[in-house]
C-alpha cells in the first residue's frame, strides 16, 4: 500500500523553498497586516537594544562625573524603552497571532477542500491515519508557531543582529574578543540543526503510525473482540507508542545536549569581556559603560541563541509539517473534470465498449474487454462470485474510476467528457454498506440533495413506503444518528441510503451488493424499497446471487 509521501530525511535546500513559495503565495492576502505587525516587531527589537546603550551613556555621563540630572535622564530613558518594548510587543504578538490563525483557517480549509475532491484510488492506498495525522499533528505543529513563537524568532533574530553590529561599532577590541566563543557555538549550531531536522521528521512520522494504529483498532473494535484479538491490538498499539516515545526522547537528548553548550559559551564570553574589558578601560581604550553594556549586550547575543535554538525544533516541526501538507495539496485527482466538459443528457444507454481495468500493483487485470449495454428503464443484473469483478465494473460504470481502455458512455456522450455534477446527477451508486455521518436520519437522507426541505425529505420516504418503519422510531425523522449509525440496524442504515437515493432521484441506479448482508426478513423490506426505487430508471443490480 502506498502511502502519502513521507520521510525521515532532512528536507532539502528545494524543499525548502519550496514550502516558503507556496507558504508566501497564501500570505499575499495579508500583506498590509504582514507590514504593520514587521513595523510593530522592529520597533520592540530597537526598545530593547536601546536599553544597554542608555546603561552606557548613563555610567559614563552621569555616575563617574556624578551628573545626577543625567543620572535621572538615563533612568527615565531606560523606563521608557522598556515600557515601549512591551507596548510594542504585544502588539507584535497579537499580531504574528492574528495573521498565523488565518493562514492555519485556510490552509485546513484548503486541504479539506482538496481532500473531498481526490478520488477514491488516493483513499485505497492511503491510510486514514496519516490524513488524520496530516489535519491534526501536523497543524497543531504549526499552532505552536504561529502563538508566540514565530514572534519570539522575529524578535530575537533582530535582536542578535543588532547586538552584532552595535557591539562592532562600540568597540571593535572587545568585539574581537567574543570572537573565542564562536567555533564553540558555530560547531554545536550546525550539529543541532542537523539532527534535530531529523529527529522532529522521525517524530513526526511516528506520530501519524500511532494514529493509524489508534484509528484502526478502535473503527474494528467488533472484530478484535468477536476473534479475542485485544491482546494483539494493545502490544501492536504499544509498539507504535513506544517507537513515538523513542523518537520524542531522541528530540530531547539532542536538546539536553545543545543548550549547555549554548550557556557555557555565553559564561565564557562574559569572563572574556570582563576581563579583556578592565585591560582596555586602565589604559583609557573603552569607557567603563562600554564594558557594562557589552555584558548586557552579550545577554542580548546569546539569549536570542538559544531562544532561536529552541524555537528551531518548532520551526523544524513546522516546516516539515507543512511540507507535507504541501505534498498532500499535490496529489492529483484521477476523476477529474476535463475543460469543456458537457452535462450527461436526462436519460439515455448507458454503454460499456471494450473496457480493461488493472489495479495499482495487481498482476492481472479485473476486467478484460468487457462489453455490456443497458437502455433507458431497463434492468441489468451482474452476477458471479467474488472477485469476478463486477463491484469494479459498477465503480467504472459510474465513474469512480476510469478504465485504462475502452470506453463508458452515457446517451452517447463519454463520461470522461462529462461535467462531474451532472454524472452524479444521473448515476447514483448505493454501495453494500449504507454510511451513515453525524446528525439526524433525516439530515442523513439529505445528502442525496443538500438544501432539500423537511416535505421532500418526507416524500421520498413516503414514495418507498417506508414511513411505518421510520415511524417506530421515538423521534422518527428527527432521531439522532450516533457515530457511523451504531445505534441503527445494518438493514435500517441501508434503508437510509435507498431513500438517500430517491431524494437525489437519479435517472440510473448502480446496487452494488446492496442485500448482501441483511437477514432474509430485512432483505424484504429493502427489497420492497429498491422495487419502488427502481421504477422508472435504468438499473444495474449487482450481487452474489
Amino acid at each position: 500500500m502506498r502511502e502519502v509521501s513521507v520521510t525521515e530525511q532532512p528536507l532539502t535546500r528545494g524543499e525548502r523553498r519550496r514550502v516558503l513559495r507556496e507558504t508566501w503565495a497564501m500570505l499575499r492576502s495579508q500583506r498590509a497586516a504582514i507590514a504593520l505587525v514587521s513595523l510593530f516587531v522592529a520597533l520592540q527589537a530597537g526598545s530593547m537594544l536601546a536599553g544597554p546603550a542608555i546603561v552606557r551613556w548613563g555610567i559614563d555621563s552621569g555616575v563617574r562625573p556624578g551628573d545626577l540630572g543625567t543620572i535621572n535622564l538615563a533612568s527615565l530613558a531606560f523606563l521608557i524603552a522598556a515600557l515601549s518594548a512591551y507596548v510594542f510587543g504585544r502588539q507584535a504578538i497579537r499580531g504574528v497571532a492574528r495573521v498565523g490563525e488565518a493562514f492555519l483557517r485556510k490552509l485546513r480549509h484548503r486541504v479539506f477542500d482538496h481532500l473531498m475532491g481526490l478520488s477514491m484510488d488516493f483513499y485505497e492506498r492511503t491510510r486514514t491515519g496519516t490524513l488524520v495525522s496530516r489535519m491534526t499533528a501536523d497543524v497543531e505543529a504549526l499552532q505552536e508557531l504561529v502563538g508566540q513563537g514565530l514572534s519570539m524568532f522575529l524578535v530575537n533574530l533582530l535582536l542578535f543582529s543588532g547586538a552584532i553590529v552595535i557591539m562592532v561599532a562600540m568597540s571593535w577590541q572587545l568585539a574581537l574578543g567574543t570572537l573565542v566563543v564562536v567555533p564553540m557555538v558555530v560547531k554545536a549550531s550546525a550539529w543541532f540543526r542537523r539532527e534535530s531536522n531529523r529527529a522532529f521528521l522521525r517524530l513526526r512520522d511516528r506520530v501519524g503510525i500511532t494514529l493509524t494504529s489508534l484509528q484502526e483498532g478502535l473503527s474494528g473494535i467488533r472484530v478484535v473482540q468477536a476473534f479475542g484479538q485485544e491482546t494483539a491490538f494493545r502490544r501492536r498499539f504499544h509498539d507504535t507508542n513506544e517507537a513515538q516515545f523513542e523518537a520524542h526522547l531522541r528530540t530531547e537528548k539532542i536538546a539536553a545536549i545543545y543548550f549547555p553548550i549554548i550557556e557555557l559559551a555565553q559564561g565564557t564570553a562574559i569572563a572574556v569581556i570582563l576581563g579583556l574589558g578592565g585591560v582596555l578601560s586602565t589604559r583609557g581604550a573603552v569607557s567603563v559603560g562600554t564594558v557594562a553594556a557589552f555584558v548586557l549586550y552579550l545577554q542580548n547575543l546569546f539569549e536570542p541563541v538559544q531562544q532561536l535554538s529552541q524555537l528551531f525544533n518548532t520551526l523544524q516541526a513546522s516546516g516539515a509539517a507543512l511540507h507535507k501538507l504541501y505534498e498532500l495539496l499535490d496529489e492529483e485527482a484521477t476523476i477529474a473534470e476535463r475543460p469543456g466538459a458537457v452535462d450527461l443528457p436526462e436519460a439515455g444507454e448507458l454503454r460499456v465498449e471494450g473496457v480493461w481495468f488493472t489495479y495499482e500493483g495487481a498482476d492481472e487485470p479485473a476486467l478484460a474487454d468487457v462489453s455490456v449495454a443497458v437502455g433507458a428503464g431497463q434492468r441489468l443484473a451482474l452476477v458471479g462470485p467474488t472477485g469476478a469483478g463486477k463491484s469494479t465494473l459498477a465503480r467504472v460504470m459510474a465513474r469512480f474510476c476510469d478504465p485504462d481502455e475502452g470506453t463508458v458512455t452515457y446517451g452517447g456522450v463519454d463520461l470522461r467528457d462529462a461535467t462531474i455534477g451532472s454524472l452524479r446527477e444521473r448515476i447514483a451508486l448505493v454501495p453494500q454498506e449504507g454510511f451513515l455521518f453525524g446528525g439526524t436520519i433525516a439530515d442523513n437522507i439529505r445528502v442525496g440533495r443538500p438544501g432539500a426541505s423537511d416535505d421532500a425529505v418526507r416524500a421520498a420516504v413516503d414514495s418507498l413506503g417506508l414511513r411505518p418503519r421510520f415511524e417506530r422510531f421515538q423521534r422518527g425523522l428527527a432521531t439522532e444518528v450516533r457515530e457511523r449509525g451504531r445505534n441503527l440496524s445494518a438493514g435500517e442504515r441501508q434503508l437510509v441510503s435507498i431513500v438517500r437515493a430517491a431524494l437525489a432521484d437519479p435517472a440510473m441506479v448502480v446496487l452494488d451488493e446492496a442485500t448482501s448482508n441483511l437477514d432474509p426478513g430485512t432483505e424484504v423490506v429493502v427489497e420492497r424499497a429498491l422495487e419502488r426505487l427502481f421504477e422508472g430508471r435504468t438499473v444495474v443490480v449487482i450481487a452474489h446471487r
